[in-house]
């Protein structure tokens, strides 16, 4: 069948590394697929089961042992990096944050996809932006989108509305995000006008890439960049923000949990102008959530986020999301990839995009009225994928990455100027790639 080898899988040393892992404990030699994925997610774990029924339905012989990883996020990572470091142990396919899916590339525990690919009909239907999740440094296809988010403006339009604010608003450039929020305090002193957290990819990264130079690496140049004015423009517009009160106190900005305030309190009790949160939003007003409310949907409005001057294309978005990635040491590696084609077929993709409330990452999918109707901002929240970017998720990103976390922080509450944090965060960037690994722009 399709030239599929035999694959005795040791099955009592995975039980070991992948929690849930079963199977036939007498040793025999079997035709097997195992499939590691996060047990904490009940509609992946539909999505993965389904998949099973259907795939051990269409190939007689075949079997899916399915190894759902307990834990958080962090967990799931370490126990799928421990289950990789051996070919007995590490599973033929496995869902992958695209965060970390360039580390794993690099390590060697991901198989190039392009000539799976490339006869693939529905491969055509994915959102080319979508598919950036699953690129490696090369340009090569490592992993098959499952699902995507991204980041826009949430305003309130009872609090804009009372403070004289044209509706909808939307907002050109930066300045016009100054103007809304000061008008908003003017109105009101005592609600919070907007705002930004004192981290990344609701931040940071959404201002930084909406400016001229804005960029962390440098594609072409395979470099980092340093020096970069961008870099400075977005520290000192959350300085700004901060420093004049329009945002949440310095305190609550470093507070991790301080989302749980804006989303169950200060947005529904209107006191809250606009925040900067991701395309899942509704997932926390939604029937039966965590912080339910009714009325968000009349209430609530989006706006795409701007670009610094209104420079083209106009807005930016930062995304992130999971992928399905194949094994490198597989030795079922076409069955392997038909296992993932599968699970991101059509029906498949509809009824875990809609369910999840997730952005899909196939057009034919974004198109259904489905999908439209899953929540009020379906829609819009999907179209700014097109503008929407990937953080350069290479194996050293992490430490990157709380470089970067730290020069904002120290902008927000630490009382370094925008200047001072760029200089700090070029200096250890230099000491974590290398001074031949940057370029000044």
């Amino acid at each position: 069948m399709r030239g599929i080898k035999k694959t005795f899988i040791a099955l009592t040393v995975v039980g070991l590394a992948l929690t849930g892992c079963s199977g036939d404990s007498s040793g025999e030699d079997s035709q097997t697929l195992l499939i590691a994925y996060k047990k904490a997610d009940p509609v992946l774990e539909s999505l993965m089961e389904d998949t099973k029924e259907q795939f051990e339905a269409a190939n007689e012989g075949i079997t899916v042992e399915l190894s759902p990883i307990e834990g958080n996020d962090d967990d799931y990572a370490t126990k799928l990096a421990l289950s990789q470091r051996s070919p007995d142990t590490a599973p033929d396919v496995f869902v992958e944050d695209s965060f970390k899916l360039r580390a794993d590339v690099d390590a060697g525990y991901v198989l190039a996809l392009d000539e799976y690919l490339a006869d693939w009909e529905d491969w055509d239907a994915f959102n080319e932006t979508a598919k950036e999740a699953g690129t490696g440094d090369d340009g090569g296809i490592y992993a098959v989108p499952l699902e995507a988010d991204t980041r826009v403006i949430w305003y309130n339009r009872n609090v804009l509305g009372a403070a004289g604010i044209e509706l909808p608003w939307q907002p050109e450039n930066w300045d016009d995000l100054l103007e809304m929020a000061r008008t908003v305090k003017a109105a009101n002193p005592d609600v919070v006008p907007f705002s930004m957290y004192a981290g990344t990819m609701q931040s940071f990264y959404e201002l930084l890439y909406g400016t001229e130079d804005g960029a962390l690496y440098d594609e072409d140049e395979q470099k980092w960049v340093v020096g970069s004015q961008g870099f400075i423009d977005s520290l000192d517009f959350l300085k700004t923000i901060y420093d004049e009160g329009l945002a949440v106190t310095p305190a609550q900005a470093l507070d991790p949990n301080i989302w749980q305030e804006i989303v169950g309190d200060m947005l529904p009790q209107d006191r809250m102008g606009a925040t900067v949160e991701g395309s899942y939003a509704p997932q926390f007003w939604q029937e039966g959530a965590d912080y339910e409310w009714p009325e968000y949907g009349e209430v609530m409005a989006t706006s795409p986020f701007p670009t610094q001057n209104g420079q083209e294309p106009g807005a930016v978005s930062m995304s992130g999301g999971w992928t399905l990635a194949v094994g490198a040491g597989s030795e079922n590696p076409e069955l392997a990839v038909d296992f993932v084609k599968m699970a991101m077929n059509f029906d498949n993709s509809l009824a875990y995009t809609v369910d999840a409330s997730k952005i899909a990452v196939r057009n034919d999918v974004a198109e259904t009225s489905e999908y439209q109707d899953m929540n009020p901002f379906a829609g819009e929240v999907t179209e700014v994928l097109e503008v929407s970017r990937y953080r350069p998720a290479t194996a050293d990103f992490a430490e990157i990455d709380t470089a970067v976390l730290t020069a904002t922080q120290e902008v927000v509450a630490g009382g370094k100027s925008p200047e001072e944090a760029a200089a700090d965060y070029d200096e250890a960037l230099k000491r974590i790639v290398g001074e031949d690994n940057v370029i000044e722009k």
